[in-house]
């Protein structure tokens, strides 16, 4: 039997966030390399076959070039054992990342040095320091033209909020980039340029503090370009000597530790048809706390019954395989047949629920209609498989029983729509609809609250666990709301 302990203090469990086009998914690849997980990268091109790249695995991602699910992959490095998330780059999924960063003990922040800190790494940044997440930083593209060495760093500094301190360097930008050096071995002989550069550096930046890294206070800065696998083995060597291995969880009623021997973790994902041939939805379960096991009866904690799993699967990419046992810091995937939704907890008896799993107040609003009234069963279980994962949420008019979606970005409405068609075989149309804002409400005064839905039958829904929500059709109707009811809570998160 492993030592759990041992097993814990290897795990490395980390996403790696970007703005889109940053080179997130070319950076997972050649880490993958690098771990003998794959043998060949996408971005190898033939004159027969483009291979795509290994964690942009559904259709519509391989056709759209951007990753819109978050993939799981797994892989031995050395004596470490790493758990890579990849997470959706696109900014209309932004929600699924930051559920994704409730998962990860550390990031990779990947940046474009042509481009520097763009919208969507701030907002990622945000959440890292909510949770203060310990972050690395890539700067990607050195092979391209791009803002200076110093002129990257400052921006970080500023855009993000967090001290910076190099670890590698760059030899040459754009044309002339080759290589990477660690300057803690600096190279004897110096270009004038590279000689000037570690003076200002010896006089800017601090030295590397693995402490001050940990507590999401310094940020380790490394140069390199992924498309030419140059700068990637420094990050990764560097990464798994100093990253964080499984750190505690807050649960609503304690601190949980990893190195706990009873077994806990939660749910942050769920992808529906990861197998079409199967039709299968899978949970992705965080382990919080010691060892999961195969054919082991745990406590679904919600639904206050026992369950046990004896297909629990790891992932590489798409690959998945059965696995036995899984420690603290792992990711497995258990078969979903609608048991679980996301922030569930499974445990070995304790009553403990996570916190965190947020569900955002959508910003786009369409009815959904069917398309095909011989399908209106396929297309019932595939609105609700979809919304079960988290990808946009479902609203049900009070007054009519119109079914609508809300989501944060025009893009999920065409991924809803391409996944029923091709996942489900139900077509489905789209019929717009002005809305400002759903907000969830809550009120302690019943008769206030019965008097509010009543005057504004027209704008009431229910969402998907038959909870109220008020659906303002403009800022001016909602904040007259707020105004006029006093004693109603409105909530722009479901998590409340």
């Amino acid at each position: 039997m492993p030592n759990y302990v041992d097993e814990i203090q290897r795990r490395r469990t980390f996403a790696i966030v970007s703005h889109p086009d940053a080179g997130k998914t070319t950076l997972t690849e050649k880490l993958l390399l690098y771990g003998g997980a794959i043998h060949v990268a996408g971005a190898v091109k033939s004159n027969k076959i483009r291979k795509t790249a290994t964690s942009d695995w559904m259709e519509i991602e391989k056709q759209r070039g951007i990753s819109v699910a978050t993939s799981v992959m797994g892989f031995d490095y050395n004596r470490y054992h790493i758990n890579i998330l990849d997470t959706p780059g696109h900014q209309d999924f932004a929600e699924d990342t930051f559920r994704t960063l409730t998962a990860v003990d550390s990031v990779i922040i990947v940046i474009d040095s042509a481009k520097g800190v763009e919208a969507q790494t701030r907002k990622l940044m945000e959440v890292c320091r909510m949770r203060k997440t310990p972050a690395m930083i890539f700067m990607n593209k050195m092979d391209r033209e791009g803002k200076d060495p110093f002129d990257l760093m400052d921006d970080v500094e500023q855009e993000l909020g967090i001290n910076v301190t190099p670890v590698t360097w760059a030899n040459g930008q754009g044309l002339d980039f080759e290589s990477v050096f660690k300057l803690s071995d600096r190279p004897v002989k110096m270009s004038a340029k590279n000689q000037e550069a570690m003076e200002l550096i010896d006089g800017v930046y601090p030295l590397f503090d693995k402490e001050a890294y940990l507590r999401g206070d310094l940020a380790p800065v490394f140069f390199g370009s992924a498309y030419k696998t140059i700068g990637v083995q420094e990050l990764l060597d560097f990464f798994v000597e100093n990253a964080p291995s499984p750190r505690p969880v807050e649960a609503i009623e304690r601190k949980v530790d990893p190195y706990e021997a009873a077994f806990t973790g939660f749910c942050f994902k769920i992808h529906a048809n990861m197998d079409p041939n199967h039709r299968s939805c899978i949970a992705f379960f965080k382990i919080v706390s010691g060892r999961f096991e195969r054919n082991t009866y745990y406590t679904h904690v919600r639904e206050g019954r026992q369950m046990r799993f004896s297909a629990p699967t790891c992932f590489m990419a798409q690959k998945k395989e059965t696995v036995d046992e899984a420690f603290a810091g792992d990711i497995v995937g258990l078969p979903d047949t609608g048991n679980f939704k996301i922030g569930d907890t499974l445990t070995a008896g304790e009553q403990l629920h996570f916190k965190g799993l947020p569900s955002f107040s959508p910003e786009m609003f369409k009815y959904i209609e069917n398309a095909d009234p011989m399908k209106q069963k396929q297309l019932d279980k595939g609105v609700r498989q979809l919304m079960d994962e988290g990808v946009a949420q479902l609203f049900v008019s009070q007054l009519n029983g119109r079914k609508i979606i809300g989501t944060v970005g025009q893009l999920q409405f065409e991924v809803i729509q391409y996944r029923l068609e091709h996942e489900y075989n139900a077509k489905c149309r789209w019929e717009n609809m002005s809305m400002y804002k759903a907000c969830w409400i809550e009120s302690d005064d019943e008769v206030e609250l019965k008097l509010f839905k009543q005057r504004k039958a027209q704008y009431m829904a229910f969402d998907k666990e038959g909870r109220d929500v008020f659906m303002a059709d403009s800022a001016y109707v909602l904040n007259m709301a707020q105004n006029d009811y006093k004693h109603i809570t409105f909530h722009f998160t479901s998590e409340f």
